[in-house]
């Protein structure tokens, strides 16, 4: 995040306000203190099958969110930073089903040396993990064709691991035991890093320019 931002102020000759660098700040504080204590404070557990039904219901449903979202606003501008978001929600997502299916395929080759009728849910985890990455991909795509590389970059790096660890954390139970104060440190540390997407969103120079009516973008001097 540091290094795509530095590297884009100085590519466009924008260099960052204080507002953004504070931003920028938020969002590497939030996200680190939020997977490190989760690194602390998770225990992989066995997935079951109604863990995996939940998995695959709630993709279903934001599969279908997006969908219907993309639909309706067709011929309608969306606020680039909604692409962003939507990007890092659905690889959150690719990377949760990912750990499923491995740990699947472990227990498969390794414990029960063999599939059973119920691995239909692990085979729909994969065509989700597909269905997740492909539209994710799309999405990144179109979120750097319309922000600051450095705000895709953060919006990535925040709401990813935050949907990956929330999933892990309350679908999979893998912070069952948790301590109070992990909780709690989970909903400041997680509310601390999207704050620090917006107001990076909000504040960016390359933000504001695009929000001044007639005004010119400034591009690098040939070489």
């Amino acid at each position: 995040m540091v290094i795509t931002a530095i590297m884009h102020s100085h590519t466009s000759k924008m260099p960052l306000d204080r507002r953004s660098v504070r931003a920028i700040s938020l969002c590497i504080l939030g996200v680190g203190t939020f997977v490190t204590v989760a690194a602390f404070v998770a225990k992989e557990n066995p997935v079951t099958g109604t863990q995996l039904r939940a998995v695959l219901i709630i993709l279903a449903v934001t599969l279908s969110t997006f969908g219907v979202l993309l639909r309706a606003f067709r011929r309608k501008p969306v606020p680039p930073i909604v692409y962003v978001i939507a990007a890092g929600i659905l690889f959150g997502f690719v990377v949760t089903l990912a750990k499923v299916v491995i740990t699947r395929a472990q227990t498969i080759i390794f414990v029960e040396h063999g599939p059973d009728s119920s691995d239909v849910l692990t085979v729909l985890c994969v065509v989700g993990l597909i269905a997740a990455g492909l539209l994710g991909s799309y999405f990144v795509q179109t979120a750097h064709s319309s922000n600051p590389p450095d705000l895709v970059v953060a919006g990535l790096t925040v709401i990813d691991p935050l949907v990956a660890v929330t999933i892990g954390v309350i679908v999979l139970g893998e912070a069952a035991n948790a301590p109070l104060w992990a909780s709690i440190t989970f909903v400041v540390s997680g509310t601390a890093s999207i704050w620090g997407v917006l107001s990076l969103a909000h504040h960016h120079p390359q933000a504001q320019i695009k929000a001044v009516p007639g005004a010119i973008p400034v591009s690098p001097s040939p070489p």
